[in-house]
């Protein structure tokens, strides 16, 4: 990491670490909050960002079943926070892999499934968790654990850095950020050292807790960034901040489902998401990272509000193409959680609805017929069957 980059940042300091070959710096930033300069243009930004996500709260809380939306959202943002970090698993390996019954640890498309996989379960654990337990360094470590257990995070990535980057446990090693290879000074960037680290996450846990004047939306962001430049675990670290950020949103009561990710946004502006937020450690250029961050709320809220309402569209039609067609009300419900779980089996639905085999491929015959869903094996035995319109509003 060159130094001369950091040397007028108002975000944190310099450190210099150890004596000789072996010496490098470290960014250690200043506790949470900064003083801002809060302009026009973030002001509009934050304005836009409040009302969009407004109307994807209204629209949650107007919702007859939610879960039409929290877990195929909740997916899409798994695939898209793990492609950030270099995973190439998409949706539909995804859904293919829960589809099993238990998920299938061999044979799916990609191994990266499995760390998308453990994406959905860290997240749908800490929205359980936090009905508990307040967002802690606790419950950090707690996702941490589910997010990188059984997965090549189990072996740090960053860096190959040698040793195990024992899941939910933070870091007793320093790592850094820059290209495969590098050294620590040749790096980008290089977060506090260990002691540094635990003194800045005592401070990031007591911001979390404490009361604000900045507005949330804004706090999401400075905490965001904070964590990243902590960097608390050898590897998982962008995944864990941007779930932390989905997290808040429900806890602090801005939604009330986890309807909203930023995931979507930051990997479609991957570079101007890491340049800001170096931008920050380098130049305390926050407004810059604000309206970054506040620009993706904005975006991603209305898409979520497009994306569900394209859903409940799509349930509505073929719930009147079933009910008009006299459909059960087995066939119906098999039908509805064809929006959670997109792929559908004969032991599946056996299992999940208690039915026979013989029913079930009754239903799935049905659901074929009316173009609602298509088998996509082409065997004759255990066969699954894909409701492509559902993946198709999903991605």
């Amino acid at each position: 990491m060159n130094p001369e980059l950091f040397q007028n940042s108002t975000a944190g300091k310099v450190k210099q670490v150890g004596s000789g070959e072996a010496a490098y710096s470290a960014f250690v930033p200043h506790p949470l909050a900064p003083e801002l300069q809060i302009d026009l243009n973030l002001m509009q930004r934050l304005s836009d960002a409040d009302r969009a996500l407004g109307e994807l709260a209204g629209l949650g809380r107007t919702m007859a079943n939610p879960n039409l939306l929290i877990r195929p959202f909740i997916g899409r943002e798994a695939v898209l926070s793990s492609r950030i970090e270099g995973t190439q698993a998409d949706l539909m390996d995804l859904f293919t892999y829960t589809a099993e019954r238990p998920p299938k640890t061999e044979g799916v498309k990609h191994s990266d499934v499995r760390e998308v996989y453990n994406y959905v379960r860290a997240m749908e654990y800490g929205l359980k968790r936090v009905e508990t337990l307040p967002v802690s360094l606790r419950l950090i470590r707690e996702l941490h654990e589910h997010l990188m257990k059984g997965v090549r995070g189990g072996q740090a990535r960053l860096n190959d850095i040698v040793g195990q980057a024992t899941p939910g446990e933070f870091r007793r090693s320093q790592n850094w950020i820059g290209p495969p290879g590098c050294t620590l000074n040749e790096s980008r960037f290089v977060p506090p050292p260990v002691e540094d680290m635990n003194i800045a996450l005592d401070a990031f846990e007591k911001y979390l807790h404490e009361k604000n004047s900045y507005p949330p939306l804004v706090r999401l962001a400075l905490i965001h960034h904070q964590f990243e430049a902590i960097h608390p675990f050898l590897d998982g670290n962008g995944r864990i901040g941007r779930l932390l950020t989905s997290l808040l949103l429900v806890h602090w009561g801005l939604l009330p489902y986890p309807l909203l990710y930023l995931s979507a946004f930051f990997e479609r502006n991957r570079d101007a998401y890491y340049d800001l937020l170096l931008g920050v450690s380098q130049k305390g250029a926050w407004n810059e990272w604000l309206s970054f961050f506040l620009q993706g709320v904005a975006e991603q809220s209305s898409d979520a509000v497009e994306r569900a309402k394209r859903l409940q569209d799509l349930q509505l039609e073929w719930r009147r193409v079933l009910q008009h067609a006299r459909g059960s009300a087995l066939l119906l419900g098999v039908l509805d959680n064809l929006f959670v779980q997109p792929i559908a089996s004969a032991s599946q639905i056996q299992s999940g609805f208690r039915v026979t085999h013989q029913t079930s491929m009754k239903i799935l015959r049905r659901l074929a017929k009316e173009g609602i869903l298509k088998e996509t094996t082409g065997r004759e035995r255990n066969r699954r069957y894909l409701a492509k319109a559902v993946l198709d509003i999903l991605e």
